[in-house]
């Protein structure tokens, strides 16, 4: 190993310690930014790069982070105590009944948004809802993890709800289109079974019934101050309140289905990301009067850092001839068939990601898979079989995933405790087997289309 890749090497290994270490609360994009700088003065990632990069990174960056202020949007429009009301009406006093509308609740939010913009959305509503309740806290544990599980995990369906996902594709030249045609029916069940999965194994730490009347906790959220719609907590004010969050969710989802649109006709999806959010941004403005400018300040802009930063620092690592090692690793297995290859691959990028987190872990198999003059549907299974290491076999421990660290931050923020034993317990159950499960549906799904 020559002297730039071992400095590059112990820059990136540094920086991850750093990430995963958070010495006094330190955001993760600080050691990212030094590593990146560091890669930048040493000369190893140079300024034709950084273009290179720039043109990979900011239009995927652009499009999670428009998503990201719409879900800090629905927060002013108190969608999080409606979501916690709607969700304790229809558990209806069952807290099985409960745990699967959280991992519906979870599905959704991602599939709306992102897993980044899910979690800061359904946590602080899970944590409302299951404090009210009087849940015990191992209890509150078991649906939290749960929801998180399957929040983080059900990016992989649609190319758009995560970051590191849309930079690969583009990598891969790959549209969001094709993304979905190739992976949504085999990822989404592959969630199903890992739901149904996570409540066996959960199932008695779940409370049949929940300790405290549903008729009362949903009056007591609906009591909560509701923007934009004040008053007395009549039966026709709350249907007013649900018709207005409903408005705002379809709103939402007609302009998800816009950027598959716009990724069909070749037409930058950022663009279409940023009009909605902005759209979202004025109606609220018109509806509670609010000044635009608090969303600086609630936006995670972090993100954008992180993202470019390690971009650069895994930029670098290729220019050092990492990814010239990882071909030949890759080639002959790659070599030994297509379902051989969709097996191994997705498991050395879930082993990978556990190790050095799903952004590094998936960028350098992509960059690796594109250096290997691979046919096209072939490329893109493989591709996608990465994309169900990282966003699902990433999950296998909680240093996995940036929004499984912003998970434990929330957690952490709000006094609740979970520790590495409660979280492996589940993991170590669920994610081998859910990963293994999808990969398989993933391949014989390819088959059942491509032929």
């Amino acid at each position: 190993m020559g002297f730039e890749m071992s400095i590059t090497f112990l820059i990136f290994f540094l920086t991850m310690i750093a990430i995963f270490w958070r010495p006094g609360g330190l955001n993760e994009a600080w050691p990212a930014s030094i590593g990146a700088a560091v890669i930048l003065l040493l000369g190893i990632v140079s300024l034709e790069d950084v273009l290179d990069i720039v043109n990979k990174v900011s239009g995927a960056s652009i499009t999670i982070m428009a998503t990201i202020v719409m879900a800090v949007i629905l927060e002013s429009f108190g969608f999080f105590h409606w979501a916690a009301a709607r969700l304790t009406r229809l558990s209806k006093g069952s807290g099985y009944r409960l745990y699967w509308y959280v991992q519906l609740l979870c599905f959704l939010m991602t599939l709306l948004f992102n897993n980044d913009g899910s979690i800061l959305i359904t946590t602080p509503i899970l944590i409302l809802l299951l404090r009210n309740l009087r849940l015990k806290p191992h209890q509150q544990i078991a649906y939290l993890l749960s929801g998180a599980l399957i929040a983080t995990a059900s990016s992989a369906p649609i190319g758009v709800s995560n970051v590191v996902n849309l930079i690969a594709l583009n990598i891969v030249d790959m549209s969001l289109y094709m993304h979905t045609a190739m992976m949504f029916v085999p990822s989404t069940l592959g969630l199903l079974f890992m739901s149904w999965l996570m409540f066996q194994v959960l199932k008695k730490k779940l409370p049949k019934k929940l300790p405290t009347s549903y008729r009362d906790i949903e009056e007591h959220f609906f009591t909560k101050h509701f923007h934009p719609l004040k008053g007395s907590q009549s039966t026709e004010t709350k249907k007013k309140r649900t018709k207005f969050m409903m408005k705002i969710l379809l709103f939402v989802f007609i302009m998800r289905c816009l950027l598959f649109v716009a990724s069909y006709f070749a037409f930058p999806i950022e663009i279409v990301a940023v009009v909605g959010s902005l759209s979202l941004l004025i109606w609220r403005w018109y509806h509670l009067r609010t000044n635009p400018i608090d969303i600086l300040k609630k936006t995670p802009w972090h993100i954008l850092v992180f993202a470019f930063s390690m971009y650069v620092i895994i930029y670098g690592l290729h220019n050092a001839g990492l990814t010239n090692i990882l071909v030949q690793v890759a080639q002959p297995i790659v070599d030994q068939g297509l379902l051989y290859a969709t097996f191994m691959m997705g498991g050395l990028v879930s082993v990978l990601s556990n190790l050095f987190n799903n952004h590094p872990a998936l960028m350098v198999g992509t960059i690796t898979l594109t250096e290997m003059n691979l046919d096209p549907i072939t490329l893109k299974t493989i591709y996608l079989a990465n994309i169900i290491g990282s966003d699902m076999g990433s999950l296998l421990l909680p240093i996995g995933t940036l929004a499984s660290l912003i998970w434990m931050h929330i957690l952490r923020k709000n006094g609740i405790k979970v520790k590495w034993k409660d979280y492996l317990k589940v993991s170590f159950l669920v994610i081998p087997l859910t990963t293994i499960v999808t990969l398989f549906l993933l391949y014989y799904w390819v088959q059942l289309i491509f032929g």
